[in-house]
């Protein structure tokens, strides 16, 4: 691995540590009855809402189609999310001491396939909820209709519009995938000229 790899990886390492402290998602809905909106942060081991009672909010407009209750503590990803990603970091930290390419290598797939289990995972999860509805209990019931938020971007769902973005955390994790890719170039270019 090259010195500037190296540097690469342990500035990648302390952004993937803003996790902890910076939420990894914000999704947020914005309706006529709700012109100053709702929203949820989405956090490496919960979901809070942006404002006090906006997540309580939420689950109250989420009961009248039909919608589960969005319980953090019933998420089981958000208890293992904290380890994985301290796994993450460590492992880094021993890439950057060791210096060889093929840490680097096996470090950089684990991380692209964790983003991207973790992408999936909140798709999956946002799937379930939008589309398996309890219409029995539903006060509002709109044939075929479903209330899945996007994954990315914006969406409109009945007289809300729903918007879903990386929050700081997501965005230093991306930026940290980026430095993870140019260390891969960095140290594969030397090997080829080396």
């Amino acid at each position: 691995m090259t010195v500037r790899a190296r540097w690469f990886i342990l500035v990648a390492v302390a952004l993937l540590a803003t996790g902890y402290v910076l939420p990894l998602w914000r999704v947020d809905l914005i309706a006529p009855q709700y012109p100053e909106g709702l929203g949820m942060l989405i956090r490496i081991d919960g979901v809070d809402g942006l404002k006090e009672n906006d997540l309580n909010s939420i689950n109250n407009l989420n009961h009248y189609i039909g919608m589960k209750t969005i319980e953090p503590d019933a998420i089981p990803e958000l208890k293992w999310m904290p380890w994985i990603l301290g796994g993450l970091i460590v492992t880094g930290l021993g890439v950057a001491a060791l210096g060889r390419r093929l840490p680097l290598y096996i470090w950089g797939a684990s991380l692209v396939a964790l983003f991207a289990i973790g992408l999936w995972d909140y798709w999956r999860w946002g799937y379930d909820y939008g589309h398996n509805l309890d219409y029995e209990h539903a006060i509002i019931k709109v044939p075929g209709m479903t209330y899945q938020p996007p994954l990315i971007g914006r969406k409109k769902l009945l007289n809300f519009t729903a918007t879903s973005w990386p929050s700081g955390g997501g965005i230093a994790m991306g930026v940290a995938a980026g430095l993870m890719a140019a260390a891969v170039v960095s140290t594969a270019r030397r090997k080829v000229e080396g």
